[in-house]
């Protein structure tokens, strides 16, 4: 059997058409060409060696190298069992991004949604395949068909169209004898109700024509591949977004867990809802106290936080009075208002290890353990020695260890092995990282039986004392520390304290480590949120010296030349621009009269009213470290007003080169802005402007295009992308390039001249909210400000009289409903604003809500639910205003 293969694509001198069969990059061939853009070749395939199902991929080549390839949203492929014709000649188009490519995901697909296509054909007869692509038709319980011209057809629509099958995801094909067609003849794609059969949209273009002269018997003719778009079914839907740790429900054990999922999804059923969102479930363990609840510094980026097991799905202690025991605590611990971070997990790990005792030969020597095992063995079983020697030398600080410090493959294994005395402790990690996953799974599997998109988050960083860091070192720059730079969040920028990413590692082996990562989550997620997209694109890097984020610089970056600089008119003067600027005038306006006691502790006088740090002072670390111990508010003051000593210049020096410099962010709120004259701060600011919103657009555009791609293709998970901050122009080129859903803020707008954003303005491609984990909920964001609630109310809302102090259940009813409206793709609220909209139901407490503070780094995440899912469940009242709402609002 001959296989013909043609496309037309328009190619320049020195390019050349390749293809790739079932995934073989390393072997393409390549396709002949008579004018540059007919490309074609023609495969001879035994038929007495069946391939199978046979995939391709097309991609284009310049003077021999590599430059790009199709789209791999939809592969083509070619049908099964056709050994019985002598030729199959396929005419395709090359495959872009399909229009609307997010609706092509798995939030909007289901993985099981195809059939078996069958054909019965024979050598003596001739046939034609129509190949079609079009996106979530099962979602309108619909299926694609083909009318047109001539009684096969249904003379277009006056008697049944030809019904397609689904052969995978959101691809239709029809297989059709040409004895029953008359050439030439029309046609187009048409939906039809999977009940009615009628059809219910015709595409919107102009009639295909297919114009055959001869065929020969034994051959098949795959007509052009189409993407078909319908217009009337833009999908809308409304979520909630919530924390796992902040579920609540009758039998949890005082924090939400895996259980917990499955009943939230209920819930969204129940209300019409069709998302739900969650922050990072990976495991945080690094002190064993409660700074390990901030969710974004895990330890792994595979395991799951062990407090998420659900122990109701588990067996029960056969020791009775241990059950009761724990038991009692849970109940105490489920009644609090708040998580009790440590206690929650004292207690669950102690029963844990109580249960490995009791049930834990069984699971571990279990078949579906042993295949769970073989599937996540490389990332399971470091994790397992990590935690293992975390806990045996009491730091999760693997240098300084004084064993296994660095990480070496073989004699981990050693350790791990069931013949070793520390495999006991390790087995226990296998254990929960199995019934994670199990329970994890069935939540996930749940939601997708109901129907709900289940959305997770990517964390932009890691620990430095991770389990990746501990192996993979060659990913990061460890000597770095990864932030943001200052924002609505934070006005000295923000430390994540996480190591960067060494993109030019990882780019050699095609950023595979973040492949495993996506394609681990796609495993329970339809879709997910990049946490920090801008990351992808530059990152904030701080100096290890530094705390706060003011001295950090983008990397990768173009930094400055003192020849560059001057020519912007600001004469560079390295001393007085890179090094900390301090005078009395400056000390007497950040301490007041504690300037003396700072001047005789912390600076040497240079001369005049001049002074320098002295060095045992001169980073913001060793500041800190001075004042360790000291946590009264007038320390504090000393420690915040030299933090911003040491951060008072106008040049950061470049991290690789000393000659090279970055205008330091935000330096016009500092005081020594004020020194410069008129003149200087005109022409600082001309080349600021130039530096941060111009100099790195096509630059930051190519980084992100490097990675990105090959990110959001790696899974078939729906991509959003958390756009906020400081945010170059390139970012919205690439995010809808690539079709990543950004995120839409009021209170935080894209539109500089706009204090708050315009709903109706939102792109289709968005995730529009009104707060996220980082802000206030709507009921804080209106208290927290009054005179800014009052331009809201007036301005935005309309209304003419005096807002009221409060956010009342009508007025939170008007904005939740307006954004609803709005034409973002998904519109998903924080479980606080959706409750928010009822007096009796919401927390009477608005600033107990409050998930995270961003410029506090040491802030304790514990905010739970104030009802549990099975009051909310019950609450019809709240519970049909939802639905109506949704309803209403077409996101059904």
């Amino acid at each position: 059997m001959k296989i013909t293969f043609r496309i037309k694509y328009r190619t320049i001198w020195g390019e050349q058409i390749a293809i790739t069969i079932n995934g073989n990059k390393k072997e393409p061939i390549m396709l002949s060409t008579s004018d540059g853009e007919s490309w074609s070749t023609t495969l001879t395939i035994d038929k007495n060696n069946n391939p199978g199902q046979i995939t391709y991929q097309y991609s284009l080549y310049r003077d021999g190298k590599f430059v790009r390839e199709e789209n791999n949203t939809v592969v083509h492929h070619i049908p099964e069992n056709i050994d019985s014709c002598t030729s199959f000649v396929a005419d395709d188009n090359w495959r872009d991004m399909p229009y609307h490519s997010f609706l092509y995901s798995s939030a909007f697909s289901k993985k099981d949604s195809k059939e078996n296509f069958s054909i019965n054909i024979s050598d003596k007869e001739s046939y034609i395949l129509f190949r079609a692509i079009t996106p979530a038709l099962d979602k309108r319980n619909a299926y694609l068909a083909i009318s047109g011209s001539g009684s096969y057809f249904g003379d277009w629509g006056k008697q049944r169209a030809v019904t397609m099958q689904q052969v995978q995801p959101n691809e239709w094909w029809a297989f059709i004898n040409t004895a029953f067609l008359q050439f030439p003849f029309e046609y187009k794609f048409v939906a039809c109700d999977n009940n009615s059969k009628e059809i219910i949209e015709w595409e919107g273009r102009e009639n295909r024509i297919i114009s055959i002269e001869h065929m020969q018997p034994g051959e098949i003719y795959a007509a052009q591949e189409a993407e078909v778009k319908f217009y009337s079914h833009i999908q809308k839907v409304a979520g909630t977004a919530i924390p796992v740790f902040s579920l609540r429900s009758e039998g949890s054990y005082g924090v939400g867990d895996f259980g917990d999922l499955k009943s939230l999804v209920d819930w969204a059923v129940l209300t019409h809802q069709s998302a739900i969102q969650i922050l990072p479930i990976n495991d945080t363990t690094i002190t064993n106290s409660w700074t390990d609840s901030y969710p974004y510094n895990s330890i792994s980026i595979y395991a799951f936080h062990p407090m998420y097991i659900d122990l109701r799905k588990l067996p029960t202690l056969k020791e009775k009075e241990f059950q009761e025991r724990y038991e009692k605590e849970r109940k105490i611990l489920n009644e609090l208002p708040k998580i009790d971070y440590e206690k929650v997990n004292e207690y669950k790990r102690e029963y844990l290890r109580e249960l490995l005792k009791q049930e834990g030969n069984k699971v571990l020597s279990s078949k579906k353990f042993k295949e769970f095992f073989a599937k996540n063995e490389d990332w399971l079983l470091p994790y397992a020695a990590f935690s293992c020697l975390r806990d045996k030398y009491s730091t999760p600080q693997f240098s300084s260890w004084p064993e296994h410090s660095t990480y070496n493959s073989e004699l981990i294994k050693a350790l791990c092995a069931k013949t070793s005395s520390a495999y006991a402790e390790i087995s226990f990690y296998y254990y929960i990282q199995y019934l994670l996953h199990e329970q994890l799974l069935e939540a996930s599997n749940y939601a997708r039986e109901k129907g709900i998109i289940f959305k997770g988050d990517i964390p932009i960083g890691i620990s430095r004392n991770s389990v990746e860091a501990w192996i993979e070192p060659y990913y990061f720059n460890m000597n770095g520390q990864a932030g943001a730079p200052p924002d609505a969040f934070s006005k000295n920028g923000q430390n994540w304290g996480f190591p960067t990413y060494n993109w030019d590692v990882m780019e050699k082996d095609n950023y595979e480590w973040w492949q495993k990562r996506f394609r681990k989550m796609a495993e329970y997620f339809t879709a997910y949120r990049i946490d920090h997209i801008l990351g992808f694109f530059r990152i904030w890097e701080i100096p290890s010296n530094s705390v706060h984020g003011l001295l950090g610089q983008f990397v990768p970056a173009l930094p400055m030349s003192v020849n560059e600089i001057e020519q912007y008119g600001l004469h560079f003067q390295e001393e007085f621009m890179t090094q900390p600027f301090i005078n009395e005038d400056i000390l007497y306006r950040i301490f007041g009269d504690k300037r003396d006691e700072v001047k005789k502790t912390f600076l040497a006088n240079k001369h005049h009213d001049i002074y320098a740090m002295l060095p045992e002072y001169d980073t913001q670390r060793k500041i800190e470290a001075y004042f360790k111990d000291r946590s009264d508010e007038e320390s504090n003051n000393i420690k915040e007003g030299l933090y911003s000593l040491i951060s008072n210049v106008l040049f950061v020096r470049d991290r690789n080169s000393s000659k090279m410099y970055h205008p330091r962010i935000a330096v016009q709120n500092d005081l020594i802005f004020e020194r410069l004259s008129w003149q200087e701060k005109e022409a600082f600011n001309k080349l600021y402007n130039n530096y941060f919103y111009n100099r790195h657009n096509k630059f930051w555009y190519e980084e992100a295009m490097k990675k990105l791609p090959v990110l959001t293709q790696s899974t078939d998970m729906l991509v959003c992308g958390e756009d906020l901050g400081m945010v170059p122009d390139c970012v919205p080129w690439v995010m809808d390039e690539l079709q990543i859903l950004s995120l839409e803020i009021q209170c935080m707008p894209k539109n500089p001249e706009h204090e708050f954003g315009h709903v109706w303005e939102y792109p289709y491609k968005s995730v529009c909210t009104i707060s996220t984990h980082d802000m206030s909920t709507l009921r804080g964001w209106w208290e927290e400000d009054y005179d800014q609630s009052c331009r809201y109310y007036n301005h935005v809302l309309g209304h003419w009289d005096t807002a009221p102090k409060e956010a009342p259940g009508w007025l939170c009813e008007e904005i939740v409903r307006r954004h609803l409206e709005c034409p973002s793709l998904l519109c998903i609220l924080s479980f606080q604003d959706w409750m928010s909209i009822d007096e009796q139901m919401r927390n009477k407490d608005a600033e107990a809500e409050r998930i995270n503070v961003p410029a506090n780094p040491k802030h304790y995440w514990r905010y739970r639910m104030h009802l549990t899912i099975e009051e909310l469940l019950k609450s019809d009242r709240i519970n049909n205003k939802i639905r109506s709402m949704i309803d209403n609002s077409g996101r059904i």
